[in-house]
């Protein structure tokens, strides 16, 4: 791949399929050509990058309530503060 900014590593399993793994350019890949490899070997040296049988490839979200409540809990933190501003400025017109 000239053009792109990956490398494709094809990993053939022990049932005979092949499974192609993508990694970065610029990663120094450990593994060599016909090595044997098992499941989450570490195909570079980062510990954060290519990995054989990294699966999980969505983004795991907060589940909707705890951000409602999240949201609920600062619009009234907000609304308190607020609230003791103007009462605040109400006993300063008061003593003036």
């Amino acid at each position: 791949d000239k053009g792109n900014k990956t490398f494709d590593v094809s990993i053939k399993t022990s049932d005979g399929s092949m499974i192609d793994q993508k990694i970065s350019k610029g990663l120094n890949i450990i593994v060599k050509p016909g090595q044997t490899i098992s499941k989450d070997t570490l195909l570079t040296i980062d510990p954060n990058v290519g990995g054989f049988g990294q699966t999980e490839t969505e983004i795991v979200l907060q589940n909707p309530n705890r951000i409602i409540g999240y949201l609920i809990f600062c619009l009234v933190v907000i609304l308190c503060q607020t609230f003791l501003v103007i009462k605040k400025k109400q006993f300063e017109l008061v003593q003036i």
